[in-house]
């Protein structure tokens, strides 16, 4: 019986730890625009976890760990910051030509164990991971996770100076820049784990509208040996989209199991 309840709060513990794409909840941000001009140009940015893509139904997106990276490398900062019922918003003053990077990331430990004939869930950082949890703790089960989100917008002409991966988790590469996506042409990526080609990976791609329709209308493809990956885009619009790695060879203790997860949203525009 306590192995059978060890399994079943073990997968409640996966269950937590990433939202994989094929649930029911999608977490994203959502800028107002991509692709702007003018002489003092700015972006609203959504945030939420919904079950339809980019409408607000479900709970705000904590911006925690928000990072801006403007066209110099520099960080910029996220103006008028809240969080509601459903959502939350924010500012971006678009006040130097180039490209930005909007990313929210976390990182931590998740552990599962069993105290005097109860399973007991903690989160925290590998720092906190020895004072709060038992040394001797009885099934113990340790998951690293790793989340990152992503969306893209250009003032002017694009940039790739912001673009850089950190050489952390799994992150996205651009070869065609994410904001000259154009329908009906084809766009190349690369996915990176930890700095190095994340081959053989399932990612899913999936337009915006579904309140609005029956299929989901979701695009699967792999990545190469490279990392790379293709996408042609059927239509114009807001597009959602996630990879997801795990295994049990590249973590470190305390973990035995890793996690990571990247999520972006995307604009294709019309030709």
């Amino acid at each position: 019986m306590k192995t059978m309840f060890a399994r079943a709060g073990l997968a409640l513990l996966l269950t937590a730890a990433i939202a994989l794409p094929a649930s029911a909840h999608r977490t994203w941000m959502l800028p107002s625009a991509t692709v702007l001009s003018g002489d003092d140009p700015w972006v609203t940015v959504d945030a939420a976890v919904s079950n339809d893509l980019f409408y607000f139904d479900h709970v705000p997106l904590r911006l925690d760990g928000l990072t801006v990276t403007a066209p110099d490398g520099s960080e910029a900062k996220a103006e008028n910051a809240a969080t509601g019922k459903y959502r939350s918003t924010f500012d971006l003053h678009l006040d130097k030509p180039g490209t930005y990077k909007i990313a929210l990331a976390s990182s931590g430990l998740m552990a599962m164990y069993e105290e005097n004939g109860k399973m007991k869930r903690w989160r925290g950082t590998a720092e906190t991971f020895a004072k709060e949890v038992p040394a001797d703790a009885k099934n113990l089960r340790v998951i690293d996770s790793q989340r990152r989100l992503e969306t893209f917008v250009t003032s002017g002409k694009p940039s790739d100076t912001a673009l850089k991966p950190t050489g952390k988790g799994l992150e996205l590469v651009p070869v065609t820049h994410p904001n000259d996506l154009v329908a009906g042409e084809a766009a190349t990526f690369k996915l990176q784990l930890d700095g190095k080609p994340a081959s053989d990976m399932e990612v899913s791609v999936v337009p915006g509208g579904k309140r609005y329709r029956d299929d989901l209308k979701d695009i699967k493809v792999k990545t190469g040996k490279d990392g790379s990956f293709s996408v042609t885009w059927p239509e114009a619009g807001m597009y959602w989209i996630s990879a997801s790695y795990e295994d049990e060879k590249t973590v470190q203790k305390p973990a035995n199991k890793r996690m990571a997860n990247y999520t972006a949203t995307l604009e294709v525009l019309p030709q």
